[in-house]
C-alpha cells in the first residue's frame, strides 16, 4: 500500500485515515509529560438532512400546531414540558434532566438567514459563516480557533497546540473546520493501529510515521515529537480497552460511537480544544411520524448519545461546551405523505457547564398563518451566528468575531447571554 501526503491532506486540514477512537491507556499521567492542553473544549454536532425543530421542541400551546398537523403533532399529554410553552419530544427524554438541571438551554427560531432550501447550499453557507456567500474557503470554526491565536499574539502569549486541536469524526475533515489551523479526520482506529492481537500497525499507521518522521513541513508537525509520540502510543494497544464511566452506555449507532470516540479523546488529554461530529437522517419528506416513527427513532439515539458523553465526561463536562445545529428546519404544515418540507428556522441545542440553561431562548415568532415565513415556515428571529459567536468567545477565546463571521455585525451587546 503507497501513500504520500496528499493522502492525508484534505481541505487544507491534515485527515489521519482511519483513526476512530482513542484507547484508555491515553490517560492523564501517561500525557502530562507533554503539557497538553487544558481549558475550555467545544464540541460541535451538524444535525444533517433539516431536522425538523418543531417537533424536537414543541410549542406545544400553539393551537395552530395542531391544525398544521393532524398525523405528525406531538400531543400535549406525551410533550416533556419545558416552561409551560414549549415541550421536549417524548424521545429526547435524556436530555430533559440536562435542562431541568441548568446546563442544557435551547435556542429556538434559530438559523441561517440565507433563504435557500437546498440541503447543500444551507449546509455549506452554516459551515463556512458566510450565509450566501459562494466564495469563502475556510469554516467559521477554524476561524475561530484563527481568532484565539491572534488574540494570544495581540497578548504576548505563547500557546502550544497539539495536531489534535481541531478533530473530527469522519473520514473527511469538514467544511466547518477546513482552513488555516491543521485538523485531524479521524474514523477507525482499529484499522490505524493495530493487525490481529499485537501492535503490529497497519500500512496507513507505518506510512503516516515515515511520513511525519521526515517532513519539515509545519502543517504535519505542529506539536512536534509529543504528537508523533501519542500517534505511536495510539497504535500501540487495543483501543477496545477503553471502558466509559461507570453506569454510562453508548448507543451502539455511528453517533454513539462518534460521541464515544470524542470521550475518550477528550480524556486522553491530547490537547482537543475543537470537535466536530454529525449526525444524519433528518430528512423526513415521508412517513415522519410523531410520537413513534423515523423522527422519534432519530431523536431517541441522538438523545441517548448526547447524554451517555454528558456523563461519561463527568466532572470534566465543567469545561466543555456542546452546540448543535441543522442547515434548516422543516415546514409548519405536514405534507401529504405524512412527513414535513424544507423550511427555514430551527432550534439550537447549547449544553455546558457554564451555560445558564434551564430556558428557551430567542424570540418566539408565532405559526398563525399570517406569521409564517413566505405562508409555510417558522421564521427566523435568531441568526446561528449570533449563538456560535458568543460560544466561541466564552469557549475559545475568539474575541475578534469579524473575524470568525465576516460580515456579519456581531457584538457582545448583542449576544443572548447563554454562555
Amino acid at each position: 500500500m503507497q501513500m504520500n501526503r496528499r493522502f492525508f491532506l484534505h481541505k487544507g486540514a491534515l485527515a489521519i485515515a482511519g483513526t476512530a477512537a482513542i484507547p484508555s491507556f491515553l490517560v492523564r499521567s501517561v500525557m502530562a509529560e507533554t503539557e497538553a492542553i487544558r481549558g475550555r473544549r467545544l464540541v460541535v454536532i451538524f444535525q444533517r438532512g433539516a431536522a425538523d425543530g418543531l417537533n424536537m421542541v414543541v410549542p406545544y400551546r400553539e393551537k395552530n400546531y395542531y391544525s398544521m398537523r393532524p398525523s405528525i403533532a406531538i400531543p400535549q399529554t406525551d410533550v416533556l414540558d419545558l416552561d409551560g410553552f414549549f415541550g421536549l419530544h417524548p424521545s429526547l427524554a435524556a436530555l430533559q434532566p440536562l435542562y431541568r438541571q441548568g446546563q442544557l438551554a435551547i435556542v429556538h427560531a434559530a438559523g441561517s438567514p440565507d433563504s435557500t432550501r437546498s440541503h447543500f447550499d444551507a449546509q455549506d453557507y452554516m459551515e463556512s459563516g458566510t450565509p450566501g456567500v459562494k466564495s469563502t474557503q475556510d469554516g467559521w470554526l477554524n476561524r475561530a480557533l484563527q481568532a484565539e491565536d491572534l488574540r494570544h499574539r495581540c497578548a504576548g502569549t505563547c500557546e502550544q497546540h497539539t495536531a489534535f486541536r481541531a478533530l473530527a469524526l469522519g473520514a473527511d475533515v469538514p467544511r466547518t473546520l477546513a482552513g488555516k489551523i491543521p485538523a485531524i479526520a479521524l474514523n477507525n482506529v482499529n484499522g490505524f493501529t493495530i493487525a490481529g492481537k499485537g501492535p503490529t500497525p497497519s500500512p496507513a499507521a507505518s506510512a503516516f510515521e515515515a511520513m511525519y518522521a521526515d517532513t519539515g513541513d509545519k502543517l504535519l508537525r505542529p506539536a512536534g515529537d509529543e504528537t508523533f509520540d501519542a500517534v505511536k502510543m495510539l497504535r500501540a494497544a487495543n483501543p477496545a480497552q477503553y471502558t466509559p464511566a461507570a453506569g454510562v452506555n453508548y448507543p451502539g449507532s455511528d453517533f454513539g460511537n462518534s460521541m464515544k470516540q470524542i470521550a475518550q479523546l477528550l480524556k486522553a488529554n491530547l490537547g482537543v480544544e475543537a470537535a466536530f461530529t454529525d449526525v444524519s437522517g433528518w430528512d423526513t419528506h415521508q412517513n415522519q411520524g410523531g410520537v413513534n416513527g423515523q423522527l422519534a427513532n432519530r431523536l431517541s439515539d441522538f438523545a441517548a448519545g448526547i447524554s451517555a458523553f454528558w456523563r461519561d465526561m463527568g466532572d470534566e463536562a465543567g469545561n466543555i461546551t456542546l452546540v448543535t445545529m441543522s442547515e434548516f428546519g422543516r415546514t409548519a404544515r405536514e405534507n401529504g405523505t405524512g412527513g414535513t418540507d424544507h423550511g427555514h428556522a430551527n432550534a439550537m441545542f447549547v449544553l455546558g457547564g457554564t451555560v445558564k440553561g434551564g430556558k428557551v431562548y430567542g424570540r418566539w415568532p408565532g405559526l398563525d398563518n399570517d406569521q409564517l415565513n413566505e405562508g409555510r415556515d417558522l421564521v427566523l428571529t435568531t441568526d446561528y451566528r449570533q449563538v456560535l459567536g458568543e460560544v466561541v468567545s466564552q469557549t475559545l477565546g475568539a474575541s475578534n468575531l469579524e473575524i470568525v463571521f465576516p460580515g456579519a455585525g456581531l457584538s457582545p451587546n448583542r449576544f443572548l447571554k447563554i454562555v
